[in-house]
């Protein structure tokens, strides 16, 4: 149980985040524009990167489950984005920045089931989240921005595979993912 408060007290803090509009808005309906959408905010760069970068850490299933579920959920997230657009989820889009960054500083070590369980929320928080801000028409958007976070989580497996050597600098680009999610918050 000792294992889980430092990661439990890391996502109290970042679901504490306040909301703000990080990303902007959806300029069509595209394949292009899908891919574009999620290399246009922060937030969803600092999140994508830092669910690749921890899967790559955990090693072994996490290695292709961690992603594979952030891109399912945020699918889903986004047919129900669509279908009953309601609150915005900005707070958790905000949390899952700063979780994701304080669990890669703390090297915080999770039993794997509960990291998927964290990352598939919050793959489904910004599913969401596209799927209220786009406008409807096609599978052109959903398709891009599904491929550009594919990308995104490739490049974080690649980092989190050269940085398992070197594990200050993980610790060191988590402060500054988690911090950046601060930063966000408080922007707002």
């Amino acid at each position: 149980m000792r294992q889980l408060r430092l990661p439990a007290l890391i996502v109290v803090v970042g679901l504490a985040a306040t909301p703000v509009l990080a990303h902007p808005g959806h300029d069509g309906v595209s394949l292009a524009a899908g891919i574009g959408h999620p290399l246009t905010g922060i937030d969803h760069l600092l999140a994508m990167l830092a669910v690749g970068v921890l899967a790559a850490m955990r090693g072994g299933p996490a290695r292709w489950a961690w992603p594979a579920g952030f891109l399912s959920a945020m699918l889903a997230g986004f047919g129900l984005g669509q279908l009953a657009p309601g609150a915005g989820v900005e707070p958790a889009i905000l949390a899952s920045v700063i979780v994701l960054g304080g669990l890669m500083a703390t090297s915080a070590r999770m039993p794997g089931a509960v990291g998927l369980l964290l990352i598939i929320a919050f793959g489904l928080a910004h599913g969401y989240a596209h799927g209220m801000e786009a406008p409807g028409g096609g599978y052109g958007f959903p398709v891009g921005f599904l491929l550009s976070t594919a990308a995104l989580h490739a490049v974080g497996l690649l980092a989190g595979g050269a940085l398992k050597t070197r594990p200050r600098i993980a610790q060191m680009l988590g402060v500054a993912t988690a911090a950046g999610g601060l930063v966000l918050a408080v922007a707002g």
